[in-house]
Parts: C-alpha cells; structure tokens; sequence
C-alpha cells in the first residue's frame, strides 16, 4: 500500500508541474492561434488522440497487467514476444496509415504535411508503449513521472521559441503546434524506451522461464483487443464530438465561424481549466491498474475495498474544492489565463461533467484492473448514446445553444460515472455507501 501511495504522489508532482505547463503552453496557443484557429486546433486534435490510441495498442494496460499478474522470470519472454509483435503490428500500421491517410476529409482543411506527422507518431507512440507498460507494471513510477515533464517541457520549449521567432498564418501556426506535439513524443520516446532496453539486457542474464508466441499473444490480446476497442470508442466519440456540437450549433443559426470560435472557448479555455485538477485521477489510474490488477490476482478483497474506500476520499478531497473554486472564480480564471470573459459561463455550468469525471478516471482503472472491460465499454456506449442525443436535440435549439450542449454533456459525465461505480461496488462486494455487503465476485 505504501508503494501505492508513493506511486501516485510521484505521478501527482510530476503531473501538476506537467499540467501548469500545458496550461502555459494553451495559453500560448490562444493568443497565437486566435479564437478561430483555436477551434481548428482543439477540432483535429481528438483525431490525433485516436491515432494515438491505435498506435499504442493499449500495451500500457495489457504488459503492466501480465507483470503485475504473472512471476518475475516470466517477464524476459513475454517482453521479448511483445516487442516482435509490436514491430510488426507498427509496420501494418504505417502502410496502411500511407495509403489510408490521404483520403480521410477532416485533414482536407489543414497543412498536407499534417498527415505525415500523423505516419511519424506511430512507430513512437507504439515502441513507446512497451516501455511505460512495463514501468507501469514494475511499479516505477517515477520513470513514467519524469517522461511526463519532458514531453511538457519539449512541447513548451519549442513551441514558445518558434512561434518566437518567426510568424506564420493560421494553416502553418497550427502545422507548428502539432509538429511540436510529435516532438515531445519524440522526446519521451528517446527517454523511455533507452531505460527500458537497459533493464531488458539485465533480465537476459536472469534465472527466465520461456513462453510461447502464442501464449504470450494470446494473453496479451485478451487485454489489448478490449481495452483498445474501449479507448478507441472514446477517441471516436471524441473525434466527433467537435463536429456535433458546431453542427447543432449552426441549426440554431450560427454561422460556421461563429460556432467554431463558441467551441473553441468551450475546449481551449473551459475544458482546459476546468480539467486542470484531472491530473490527481490520471495518477491514480497509472497506479491503480497495476495494483487492482495484482490483488485480483491473489483474490486479496481487502485491499481492493480499502482501495476503492481510499480513492474515493482522495478524490472528494480534491473535486469538492476545484468545483466550489471554478463556481466562485471562474470569470477571473478565464480572465487571467485566456483573457476572455466570454468562457466564463462555460466553465460554470461544466462543473457536474469535471467533478464526475475526476471520479470516473479511477474508477475506469478499477474495471481494467478487476477485469471488467467489457462491462466498461457497453456502460461507456450507452451514456455517449444519451449524451450525444441531448447534445443535438438541446444544442439545435435557439434557446438554448451552446447551454443545451453542455447539459448533454453533463448527462453523459454523471450517469457513466454512476454505472461504473455501481459496477465495481458490486464486484468487490461493498454498498453503495461503501460498506460490507457480499463476497468478491470473479
């Protein structure tokens, strides 16, 4: 439990330098992008994050769960099959990104070298992935802290002296802004997986115990297939989400340019601020996967309800306050970080979707971790499907607009919210009110 703690407190540092600086460096964007390239940005940028998603393979999960499940002699072998596997699901990739990438319409509207920059991320992102599963399931937290700040501080450094030094028009700005982003993973990319080949050569010499390929595979993918079809689902919807609300915006009236720069207020600056504190849950979801994962394993249940106890409180601790700040605060916030007033009320009527969302992240991992995947996509379907259609029958009213959307998406946050918890509750064998009901569930 110690190590637990430790592992989330290393990752919570490093994550709130890590945000200030992505914080910083939107705050960069805004003024360089203006509110209408901000929406073209914040617009492309959920497809990145589903490239990104394919390109990982979701291996972060799959590796860090077969380490924390499996004996340490075992772990040579199934990195080493892993590896091979990766490579050639890497090269597939790229082929198939080249041919398939240039007939894709949402990139119509950018720079045409924006889609090689789409080819290149993908051999980083998924060498990269071995190597933070791997952390991630040895529990060495701090390498995964410190490729944090240094993809911040690469993303931060490059974009300020470029956009510095020399001026662009909007196609090229955002170009910029994107190039910097796959410089950063770069960046990550040289860190994490020169430690990991270090640690891989040290385990050669080690007493191992040899698996097959399609041993390996096969538990790998049991993980991987529905953990990547769960993330791919959310980068989807996300990837849409841009698109639906500026159309239902437009059906009130609104000109495309109008609803363009309402969105980019509501991603670039509401959203950006709003899930600033996030970076508490993404820590507990590093940790917490791994951890479950293992107690799982050893069918330890009570580790897994003081856990989920322990989550709990440490999430309140920190959603309660952020909420009743961005409530009390939120014109001077947006003010003073994006010098615009106008998000203000954006950032005040999203505080349902922040504050069960900073629930949502950890209780996710418990449902990896636990082995309830499948449970995670089908809830996870079913509040999009809601969200989504409160989006567009509100969003297309005149008398409600922009307002309209963020109740769909405030629906969405909280009944998700509410499945998973009631989800996890059920299978560790606790109430509602956390107390002691029945027997674990396997």
């Amino acid at each position: 439990m110690n190590i637990f703690f430790r592992g989330v407190l290393l990752l919570a540092a490093a994550a709130l330098v890590g945000e200030s600086l992505e914080f910083i460096v939107n705050m960069i964007l805004a003024r360089q992008l203006g509110e209408l390239g901000l929406g073209h940005y914040m617009s492309i940028f959920p497809t990145v994050i589903l490239i990104i998603i394919i390109a990982s393979l979701e291996l972060p999960i799959s590796i860090s769960k077969f380490v924390a499940e499996k004996e340490e002699k075992q772990h040579y072998s199934m990195l080493k099959h892993a590896t091979k596997l990766t490579l050639i699901l890497t090269a597939a990739m790229i082929i198939i990104a080249i041919f398939v990438l240039p007939f894709i319409p949402v990139f119509n509207s950018y720079h045409p070298l924006v889609r090689w920059l789409m080819v290149l991320l993908i051999p980083l992102i998924s060498l990269t992935s071995i190597a933070r599963g791997f952390f991630m399931g040895k529990q060495q937290m701090g390498k995964l802290a410190f490729s944090n700040l240094f993809r911040k501080f690469a993303q931060l450094i490059l974009l300020a002296g470029i956009y510095q030094l020399f001026s662009f028009d909007r196609e090229t700005a955002i170009l910029i802004a994107l190039a910097t982003f796959v410089g950063s993973e770069l960046v990550v990319f040289v860190y994490l997986f020169t430690a990991y080949l270090l640690q891989f050569r040290k385990m050669k010499y080690q007493m191992n115990q040899n698996l097959s390929a399609g041993e390996v595979t096969k538990s790998l993918l049991a993980v991987t297939i529905p953990t990547t079809g769960l993330r791919l689902f959310h980068a989807f919807t996300n990837a849409v989400q841009p698109f639906l609300i500026k159309y239902s915006l437009t059906l009130t009236g609104l000109s495309d340019v109008a609803a363009t720069e309402q969105f980019g207020l509501l991603a670039g600056v509401a959203i950006t601020i709003g899930f600033f504190p996030a970076f508490i849950a993404h820590s507990l979801l590093v940790v917490l996967i791994p951890t479950v994962s293992e107690a799982t394993a050893k069918k330890d249940v009570d580790t897994l309800k003081m856990l989920l106890i322990r989550i709990m409180k440490i999430t309140a601790a920190y959603g309660f306050p952020a909420v009743i700040i961005f409530l009390l605060f939120s014109e001077k916030l947006t003010v003073m970080f994006f010098h615009s007033a106008s998000a203000a009320i954006y950032l005040e009527l999203l505080w349902p979707s922040f504050l069960f969302t900073f629930f949502l992240i950890p209780l996710q991992a418990y449902l990896i971790g636990l082995g309830l995947i499948t449970t995670a996509f089908i809830q996870s379907v079913w509040s999009t499907i809601i969200s989504f259609f409160l989006m567009y029958i509100l969003g297309s009213q005149p008398s409600f607009g922009m307002h309209g959307v963020i109740i769909g998406m405030n629906a969405g946050s909280v009944l998700l919210m509410l499945l998973h918890y009631f989800s996890v509750c059920k299978a560790i064998g606790i109430t509602f009110w956390l107390g002691a009901r029945n027997n674990f569930q396997e």
